[in-house]
């Protein structure tokens, strides 16, 4: 697909702020899915982040963005309803577990222990789990992530303690993203 000149942003990237080699003068093209293409490769992306996160060569490249005009637009709820359905469709049938929202389904861990174990059954016995170990699950959950599918801990287990029964939604909603793009990769 051919850039629109006329909508085409220039930006500075700092070399801190790279996750993937990009030539100076190189074109990327953000689309409405929350994807990016670069050179005909995809490239996640967050949108819910207020910065691209590239890593490449020392120095500044300067890239060229453009909106898709190929995709439809959506928005950030309906976004967060698609990661929400992808969370219980590969959640059912897992004991204590309802995920409703990005805030109080995930308070105890089980959730994010359930989503893990979905992908590698054979990293611990779900079973044998309790609610009522909250700090136990995190470490969990975030440390099997960590180990089998290489996903940063976005969340640290002391702040999930700290936040109670009502975790920060953005927080979660973020780090559950990550954990999508990450554990797809084993579907």
């Amino acid at each position: 697909m051919e850039l629109n000149p006329e909508k085409v942003k220039e930006i500075t990237l700092p070399e801190d702020k790279k996750r993937h080699n990009i030539p100076d003068q190189e074109r990327i093209q953000i689309s409405e899915s929350s994807r990016m293409v670069f050179s005909g490769q995809d490239l996640d992306v967050c949108p819910s982040l207020p910065s691209l996160s590239f890593r490449g060569k020392v120095g500044v490249s300067k890239v060229k963005l453009q909106r898709s005009q190929s995709f439809g637009v959506a928005n950030a709820s309906s976004i967060k309803q698609i990661l929400l359905e992808w969370c219980r469709s590969k959640t059912i049938g897992y004991k204590l577990i309802d995920i409703q929202n990005f805030s109080s389904s995930w308070s105890n861990g089980l959730a994010f222990c359930a989503l893990v174990h979905s992908f590698f059954p054979e990293a611990f016995d779900y079973n044998e789990l309790s609610p009522n170990n909250r700090k136990q699950n995190f470490e969990l959950a975030f440390g099997t992530a960590e180990k089998l599918a290489h996903c940063d801990r976005l969340i640290e287990v002391e702040d999930m303690m700290m936040m109670g029964n009502k975790p920060d939604p953005m927080c979660v909603f973020t780090y559950v993203q990550s954990l999508y793009n990450h554990l797809r990769r084993f579907e």
